[in-house]
């Protein structure tokens, strides 16, 4: 089956809030992109189409460091594919299309909270590694890639304030 990745349209949230609470143990994911979406957080959005079905979603965010940097960075979360659909490449699909487009769009680096085994195959580091930190005080699970070769080092990263009204 063929799998076309688009940007995600305005009629297709209903299909994305379907299979966040389908792949989430909590409503929490759910609410926070429809909390992102309405405060215009939304850097991008991309959803994975099969047979005119949204099978999965992704979503980048604006972060930003302590001390302050020009550095351009995004986050990368959530990552959901209906389970029906899993384990054929869609999420990979996503994540290097995502990428590609934040390159494209003139960002330096992605972070996220997630998976070292399955990240570290699109070029994910342990964020540690270069000495930055984040809010939640995770280690293992925190990582980037570096999109450009900018200097980004020994900071503190933060997600929107929308990460921290839900429990996720």
């Amino acid at each position: 089956m063929s799998t076309i990745i688009q940007k995600e349209i305005p009629e297709q949230y209903q299909a994305v809030h379907e299979i966040l609470i389908t792949c989430f143990k909590s409503d929490a994911e759910s609410k926070l992109v429809t909390a992102l979406r309405k405060k215009g957080m939304v850097i991008l959005s991309l959803v994975a189409v099969q047979n005119g079905n949204v099978a999965g979603h992704i979503l980048f965010t604006p972060v930003t460091t302590t001390p302050f940097s020009n550095i351009k960075g995004l986050g990368l979360a959530p990552l959901a594919v209906k389970p029906e659909y899993q384990k054929q490449g869609i999420g990979a699909q996503l994540v290097q299309e995502g990428l590609r487009l934040c390159a494209e769009f003139g960002y330096d680096y992605i972070v996220l909270l997630g998976n070292p085994e399955y990240y570290q195959r699109f070029g994910f580091k342990k964020a540690s590694g270069f000495g930055l930190q984040n809010e939640y005080g995770v280690d293992e699970s925190f990582m980037i890639i570096k999109l450009t070769d900018c200097d980004l080092q020994n900071v503190m990263i933060h997600y929107c304030q929308e990460f921290s009204l839900f429990s996720v």
